[in-house]
């Protein structure tokens, strides 16, 4: 089962190809707006890595948001540019959930709760909690952060908080003892693939023509800017 994995929903373009439950190629670059020149480039050269065609592949998974609303039309698009040309099941795993769950499993004996955080301007997240199970104790959610907003699980129990949000609100969320904040974390397109074997041998598959992103919140173009222009 050879599986195409993509992650753009954030700062971070991460491809990656899969073999048999296994990532066995990987790129990712944190150049800033550069998804749509470089996600076509990773993924011929992970084709190259990986020794696989496009007609090689059995599945194609994409990172669904929320997100940045540019970069989740990029992946989307190219994951169903691959799925219709391919014929191929198009598989799609919430960015949050697949951040815990790459936390999960490089930190094995932790014994808390997840709390992916995506920066969303000022001091708004999209944000949730995840048990070990992924099962989530608090839904996806856009939060305006400020202190005690979540005592009511950081009583019961240590959150880790990861994620390009989690570092602008340390200050806030940090008073509290059982915050915990991991600065080395990286959204990577390898977190997706146990969440999408799960959905393909779940039959959870997409709609090509109709899938969309999760934007949770709508996109407000901004009024472009002309020197010399009022």
């Amino acid at each position: 089962m050879n599986i195409l994995l993509l992650e753009t929903s954030t700062s971070v373009c991460s491809a990656a190809v899969a073999k048999d439950g296994t990532v066995v190629a990987e790129l990712h670059s944190t150049s800033p707006n550069a998804h749509s020149s470089l996600l076509p480039t990773f993924v011929e050269q992970l084709f190259q890595q990986a020794a696989l065609t496009p007609r090689d592949l059995q599945a194609v998974c994409v990172s669904s948001g929320p997100g940045s609303y540019t970069g989740l039309r990029i992946g989307v698009s190219t994951a169903k540019g691959f799925a219709y040309a391919l014929g191929i099941p198009l598989l799609s795993v919430p960015t949050l959930q697949a951040m815990a769950s790459g936390y999960f499993e490089s930190h094995a004996d932790f014994q808390g709760a997840v709390c992916p955080m995506l920066d969303a301007r000022r001091m708004e997240c999209y944000t949730a909690i995840y048990n070990r199970d992924l099962s989530p104790l608090r839904t996806i959610g856009a939060d305006i952060i400020e202190e005690h907003i979540y005592d009511a699980w950081l009583d019961r129990m240590p959150i880790v908080f990861i994620g390009d949000g989690a570092a602008k609100t340390h200050q806030v969320l940090g008073i509290h003892p059982n915050a915990c904040f991991d600065d080395a974390f990286a959204v990577s397109a390898s977190y997706l693939l146990p969440l999408a074997m799960q959905h393909l041998q779940a039959g959870q598959i997409e709609d090509v023509a109709y899938f969309e992103p999760f934007y949770l919140k709508d996109f407000v173009a901004k009024k472009p800017v002309v020197k010399g222009l009022r």
